[in-house]
């Protein structure tokens, strides 16, 4: 699906993103698994269209929101960020995050080994100097 590049609500970058997951009914189903798929489908219209008192909570959108970026569809992030005044989201690739995680972890234990050997030159640790 070809989205739009500005959207004027955030209702329709909603509703775009939902069409693009595959409509009101695969994706109300993913948001309440346990109400009738064409139920959850009517809920999730209801709580898109601005005349009608429902309304996704934070935790739903934010379903929508790790499902769109899963399957590569940021229309709701873009939205998001430029209605904020920030810049055009950056989707990080899970195989970059998990190699800066490392990083990060290798440069925090390093970290950790030469405090634990202030600590201990400072006798903060049991051992004397």
């Amino acid at each position: 699906m070809q989205s739009q590049l500005f959207y004027d609500t955030y209702e329709d970058a909603l509703r775009d993103t939902v069409t693009a997951l595959g409509g009101f009914k695969k994706v109300g189903n993913m948001l309440w698994p346990a109400m009738a798929v064409d139920e959850a489908g009517r809920k999730l219209s209801h709580c898109l269209n601005s005349e009608k008192r429902e309304r996704l909570c934070p935790n739903e959108l934010a379903l929508i929101r790790r499902e769109s970026r899963r399957v590569g569809v940021h229309m709701l992030a873009t939205f998001e960020m430029r209605d904020a005044g920030y810049s055009d989201p950056v989707p990080v690739e899970p195989e970059d995050e998990q190699a800066a995680l490392r990083r990060e972890y290798v440069e925090a234990v390093k970290a950790m080994a030469v405090m634990t050997k202030r600590m201990e030159r400072a006798g903060m640790l049991g051992v004397t100097p």
